[in-house]
């Protein structure tokens, strides 16, 4: 760990400052500080070893706000995602694990960072924030919320609807059947989320297993059946029933209209 700092890391640093910039790049540093190629990419890599800025990718860093005070630095969250994401020019918004906690669902911190995006795909690390990014069409980007952090940095997250929705279409990747179910029933009970708004979610983010599960779940909660023909109408024929929990075996009553195999408690 890296506790002071040298002549060119403070220039790297105060130079970055001056520029009001938070991402410094290969080749950025040659001409002012007077250094080699060589001697610049062997400066970056030896901060970021040192914990003084964290690597976005080859080539590009990230710097801190304020001088460090001894010690190494990371990014937060937030700062992490976002330099990565500008980089790529991408869109993003953090879901699964992370709003699930978010949003009181469940009391599991994640370790790392889940985000939805339409440029990457695959496992990245910045500084100490572990990121997994999933890759999804534009068209299943959208319904989010933003949230500042402390710093003023602002993280682009799922909304509480659309992360219910998601727990239901993305259950294998976010262990989201059939806690999600439960989820989705108490948010109702409390009045924190609507039938119309759930349906509406599904509609436009779900695919034809989400409509059916949805359906099926919303039907024995009772809401109004002009919801359920809405997601009714928007399923397409099918050559058998799917289950209701996947991870279960495909055993249990049929429920016809959905298309769906009732296997609770099998």
């Amino acid at each position: 760990m890296k506790r002071k700092l040298g002549q060119l890391e403070s220039q790297l640093l105060a130079f970055a400052q001056m520029r009001k910039s938070r991402t410094l790049a290969s080749g950025d540093l040659r001409e002012t500080l007077h250094l080699t190629a060589k001697q610049e990419r062997e400066l970056f890599s030896r901060m970021a070893r040192g914990g003084l800025i964290a690597r976005v990718r080859q080539g590009l860093y990230l710097v801190p706000a304020r001088l460090p005070l001894g010690g190494a630095w990371s990014p937060n969250e937030p700062e992490a995602l976002n330099a990565l994401m500008r980089d790529a020019q991408g869109r993003y918004q953090i879901c699964g694990p992370n709003t699930f906690n978010m949003y009181g669902f469940d009391e599991q911190v994640p370790v790392r960072v889940y985000a939805y995006n339409n440029r990457i795909s695959g496992e990245r690390k910045i500084g100490a924030v572990e990121i997994t990014l999933i890759k999804v069409s534009d068209a299943r980007l959208g319904d989010t919320t933003v949230v500042s952090a402390s710093d003023g940095e602002q993280a682009v997250y799922s909304s509480r609807v659309r992360t219910l929705v998601d727990a239901v279409y993305d259950w294998s990747r976010f262990n989201g059947i059939p806690r999600g179910y439960q989820w989705i029933q108490s948010e109702l009970k409390a009045g924190r989320v609507s039938a119309a708004e759930l349906v509406a979610c599904t509609l436009r983010y779900g695919d034809m297993g989400t409509i059916r599960r949805m359906g099926a779940l919303l039907e024995k909660q009772g809401v109004e059946k002009s919801l359920l023909r809405k997601l009714e109408r928007a399923l397409t024929p099918t050559s058998g029933p799917i289950p209701w929990i996947p991870s279960r075996a495909k055993r249990g009553l049929v429920d016809k209209r959905w298309g769906v195999v009732m296997n609770e408690g099998k």
